[in-house]
């Protein structure tokens, strides 16, 4: 337990601007638990600490990079929806498949299939997709992840 005394607790009001916030936003948030308070009379009191970790994790959010925003985008339930038109998300989604071969070994196109076709049902356009950006070779009915492929950062 923390020393009551060393303790600093902010009203919302004095927390909205510290923040430099509206006071009705931090009170919603105070309200639906997205920061952590207490409830004294009408207002609310945060603690020092509460705040600190709810500025942890808002600021995380946005280290998410281009690549799982796409991810997150077009995957629903461990499924893809659909390949995007854009060809800057189009390979973020083809390099996460891409990603799901060793590279080295041989693959014939049943197994190409079965890897694709755990999240996605069109696993032709995704193989002819893979040949097109040269991400796979095809000779001869087998494919090869192609070793000089360098993915997009």
């Amino acid at each position: 337990m923390k020393d009551f005394e060393t303790m600093r607790f902010y009203t919302t009001a004095e927390l909205a601007e510290k923040l430099r916030m509206n006071p009705q936003v931090i009170t919603r948030k105070v309200q639906a638990g997205e920061i952590e308070g207490f409830k004294i009379g009408k207002d609310w009191r945060v603690e020092e600490a509460a705040v600190q970790a709810w500025l942890e994790r808002i600021s995380n959010q946005r280290t998410i990079t281009p690549r799982q925003k796409v991810l997150t985008s077009f995957f629903k339930n461990g499924r893809l929806t659909h390949l995007p038109a854009q060809r800057k998300k189009r390979i973020y989604i083809l390099e996460f498949f891409l990603e799901q071969f060793e590279s080295g070994r041989t693959y014939d196109e049943a197994e190409v299939n079965a890897v694709i076709e755990k999240v996605y049902e069109d696993f032709c356009t995704v193989r002819r997709e893979f040949i097109a950006e040269k991400m796979m070779t095809r000779k001869a009915g087998k494919y090869r992840r192609n070793s000089s492929y360098a993915f997009v950062p």
